[in-house]
Formats: C-alpha cells, structure tokens, sequence
C-alpha cells in the first residue's frame, strides 16, 4: 500500500502561540492530528504529548508484537483497532496523570485523530473536534463526528442553518484527552481505494472555511503540500482565529 502525504500547521491571526500538533509517522503509515486546550502553554503540552505516546506505542508495538499493552484487547474489534484505541487510552492516561501532578498544567486537554493505513484498509480512531473527511470521485465527505455541545444540541433538536450559525458555545467540547483517567475512543475503519485523498485537520481549519471550500482546494489538483498550504491559507483569509493543523495523505496504489 503506497501512500504520499504531507502536512502543515500554523499559528493562524489571532493566537499568540501554536496549541496544534501533527505527526506524520511514515514508517508504520499513521498520521496524527491533535489540537490541545489549557492556555498558556499547557496545550501545547497536552496535544504534543499525545501524538509522540501514540508513536512510541505504535513503533514499540511494530518492534516486539509480544509486548505487553496497558489495556486489554477489544475481542469485538479487530487487532488494528485494538492498536489505535490502546494508544489513544494511554496517551490519555499520561496527559491525565501529568495535569495531576504539576499545577501548572492543571485543566490541559487535547482532541486527537488518527489515520492508521495497513492492507487497503483505513483504520480512523478519534476523540474531540478535529475531523477526518475522505476525498474521493471529487467529492468530500465527513468521516468522524464531533465530541461537541453544538453536535450533541444539532442530534437533539435537529438546529436549523441559522441556529446552528448563531449557536453561542460552537468551541466547547464534550470530549477530550486529559479530561479524567479514562477515555471512550470512537474507532471504524473502511476500505482504502486507489487515489482517495484523507484530509485531517482541527477546527482551526474545519471552523473557518465549509466543506466546499475544501472539496473546491482538493479538485483544483496540485501536489499535496501545495494543497496544505491553500487550506490554511483559505482559514487564515477567512479570519485564522484559531491555529490550524492540515494533513493529506494520498492512496497511490
């Protein structure tokens, strides 16, 4: 399974400093997006954290399949399920247990998302509101789901476009890493075909410009750092009120 990626982040026009982490761990085909929360720099702590946990279990795991994993398998799930949603439990656990004992990191939170690619399969696990959406025959479409009051209220009553425009809590999620010691991962897979393109990003990027606007950057071609740098371009046009994260990864055969 061939895959091309790139990936960028940016502070965006109103943030002193960068929450966003990203990591683009080629050699076992897994791609991370997390957007930590806290202020200060306890974000930044929280989300960088989570995506080097998840990396390290990832290569321990790769290295010596005999090891021993901090949580038990899912019998329910397959074993590659099993890998993103242990590595996102312990990147959890770590962000927790590290908030409980320095003061200074106190409340620090981050969202995560995770493509992981093995034998034409896309394995997506994810908790918070950054996004994967999947770019296929020119058309884009949302494959995760928000761990947000503004999604929670839309399943409940059904907002129309203007409610949910003028909604006044659309930042506020109900999920996150870091939170308490345990975590509920949303995991599911799908088969990956040749020339999809998975966009991940956090809301810096899904809060700024609308799924057309995306769909609209990714039919206009390009390689796919050129691609990176005209979303983030487009949510910094459009205001860049939070930092934005974007990574494409392109299924070349």
């Amino acid at each position: 399974m061939k895959l091309t990626s790139a990936g960028r982040t940016h502070v965006g026009m109103k943030r002193a400093h960068n929450e966003d982490s990203l990591r683009l761990f080629r050699e076992e085909n897994l791609f991370i997006v997390a957007d930590g929360m806290g202020g200060h720099a306890s974000g930044e702590v929280a989300s960088q954290m989570s995506v080097e946990t998840l990396a390290e279990f990832f290569r321990a795991t790769a290295e010596d399949d005999e090891i021993t994993w901090p949580y038990k398998m899912d019998k329910g799930q397959r074993y590659e399920e099993n890998r993103v949603v242990t590595g996102i439990k312990l990147s959890n656990r770590r962000i927790h247990e590290a908030a409980a004992r320095d003061a200074k990191l106190k409340g620090m939170g981050t969202t995560i998302v995770v493509t992981f690619f093995v034998d034409g399969v896309c394995y997506i696990g994810h908790v918070g509101d950054s996004r994967v959406y999947r770019f296929r025959d020119g058309q884009l479409a949302q494959l995760t789901e928000d761990h947000s009051l503004l999604n929670d209220y839309i399943k409940m009553r059904q907002l129309t476009p203007e409610e949910i425009e003028a909604f006044p809590h659309k930042n506020v999620i109900v999920r996150a890493l870091g939170m308490k010691d345990s975590v509920q991962v949303d995991i599911m897979h799908e088969p990956a075909r040749e020339g999809d393109v998975y966009l991940l990003c956090s809301d810096g990027l899904s809060g700024m410009i609308s799924d057309e606007q995306m769909a609209h950057i990714l039919r206009d071609g390009g390689d796919l750092d050129a691609q990176c740098e005209a979303l983030i371009d487009g949510a910094n046009e459009a205001g860049g009120t939070d930092n934005i994260t974007v990574i494409l990864v392109r299924i070349d055969d």
